[in-house]
């Protein structure tokens, strides 16, 4: 099974050398729960994309630093592209800033939080089981860097978790969108780094709490299961 990574950012040499790309960052990831995966890479926010859509099983949107609702000529284009995925019905995931870019892009609406960031780990219960879960799991972890939310999602859309701080933590679409707020693809190391680097942004009282939330096991490798489980189904 091949799965495109629709690689939305670009990181600092020193950055990526220590820690890996967003696209190197999925690959470790999925490649731990099932090694045979081909991994294909199309930088979006360079506006490449695969010849034709079926160049791939399956696609995944990385976060980005960037919001989905600006105004930008490369999020442009991936708007675009993620209306004409739908119309196809291909396999498509979002994560974070994915999963905020297909819900506007397909009606919904992203927009950046009144409640300020959230960070560290945050723990999702879930409201809907699917076939791709293959567990009967009540919630899951996953660590969290963001500003922006959906606050409002597509139609035709099913809540697949929820958790006090972003109520649309995760969702599905018939049975080729699957999204995600949090992060799988991310270390407890890397995000250290971007709390860090944002602290005066985040405030210390959540910086805190959130470095102290790290201490919690998170379920990366759980989801990115269920990733590969649904694009595969």
């Amino acid at each position: 099974m091949r799965i495109g990574i629709f690689e939305a950012d670009t990181l600092e040499p020193d950055i990526k050398e220590k820690y890996g790309s967003y696209a190197e960052m999925f690959q470790r990831l999925l490649l731990s729960v099932d090694d045979q995966l081909e991994i294909k890479v199309y930088p979006v926010i360079e506006c490449k994309y695969p010849e034709n859509m079926d160049e791939c099983d399956g696609y995944l949107i990385t976060g980005s630093k960037s919001s989905a609702y600006d105004n930008e000529p490369w999020i442009k284009q991936l708007r675009d592209y993620i209306l004409a995925l739908h119309k196809h019905r291909s396999k498509l995931v979002g994560i974070c800033f994915g999963h905020q870019i297909i819900a506007l892009s397909l009606g919904g609406l992203t927009k950046k939080s009144e409640k300020g960031w959230g960070v560290g780990i945050s723990i999702s219960k879930i409201i809907k089981e699917k076939p791709w879960m293959g567990t009967t799991e009540q919630q899951f972890a996953l660590l969290v860097s963001h500003q922006d939310q959906v606050t409002s999602l597509p139609a035709q859309s099913e809540l697949i978790a929820t958790n006090t701080f972003c109520a649309n933590a995760s969702f599905q679409i018939a049975n080729h969108i699957l999204c995600f707020q949090g992060h799988p693809e991310f270390s407890a190391d890397y995000l250290s780094y971007l709390m860090n680097k944002r602290r005066d942004s985040i405030g210390e009282e959540k910086y805190k709490k959130a470095m102290d939330s790290l201490e919690i096991d998170q379920d990366a490798l759980l989801v990115a299961a269920w990733i590969v489980n649904f694009i595969r189904q």
